[in-house]
């Protein structure tokens, strides 16, 4: 059951958003984003660090391995910036890896990082520089509180804000028990398309592209397969 929170508390969150320019979006508001407005459960309130008019382009999810390799690296570079260049936004988790390469790659066309703690939670600390460089150019969103550090259970609950921001996911490199076929997943319930970069069987990083191809992803080697499969 729904509790008011207490008075304190609430001012103290405003305070906390006030004092690293974030802002505030509620589920009804004329600038939420439209695409997470049609998923099930729809965020409530969205805090935002950034430029909110991004969300009313057209977006694309990258995500993947934390622990990638330096190909796969350069492929997600390589597909956000194409992507980019021809009308894309990028949306992705802030991760190691595939997530920070993606971001790394559409730094200048337009960026969304959705993280699993509140929007003033950097995580990983080493991607302080790119969190500060997207709040410049690009969006950081998160529907948790000012203050909050992600839990397990905040990562697919986060996936889910990245797959349904995205009119499709790009899966590059990941196991097959991993959060990034977790949103691949979702992005299916969704009605999203789903692409997956193939990898060879013996890299235990690409087992999770090559099983979601089976399954009926688009093979993804361009970005061509993409915006024609769009």
């Amino acid at each position: 059951p729904l509790s008011l929170a207490p008075l304190a508390a609430i001012e103290s969150e405003i305070q906390a958003a006030e004092g690293c320019g974030a802002s505030l979006l509620v589920y009804g508001d004329s600038g939420y984003p439209v695409a997470l407005a049609h998923i099930d459960p729809s965020p409530p309130v969205l805090w935002i660090r950034g430029q909110a008019s991004l969300f009313s382009r057209p977006s694309l999810a990258i995500v993947g391995a934390r622990i990638a390799s330096a190909g796969g690296q350069r492929i997600a570079r390589g597909l956000a910036q194409g992507l980019g260049q021809a009308g894309f936004i990028i949306v992705s988790g802030l991760a190691r890896g595939i997530d920070t390469a993606a971001h790394t790659g559409a730094i200048e066309t337009g960026t969304i990082a959705v993280l699993a703690g509140g929007v003033d939670d950097i995580y990983p600390s080493e991607n302080k520089t790119l969190y500060t460089e997207i709040v410049d150019k690009g969006c950081i969103v998160s529907e948790n509180p000012m203050g909050a550090r992600a839990t397990a259970r905040d990562f697919p609950r986060r996936n889910r804000i990245i797959s349904g921001l995205s009119r499709g996911v790009v899966v590059v490199e990941a196991e097959i028990r991993s959060g990034s076929l977790i949103t691949a997943r979702l992005a299916n319930e969704q009605g999203r398309d789903v692409f997956a970069v193939p990898g060879s069987p013996l890299d235990p990083r690409t087992r999770g592209p090559n099983h979601l191809i089976k399954q009926g992803a688009t093979l993804c080697e361009s970005v061509e397969d993409i915006t024609e499969a769009l």
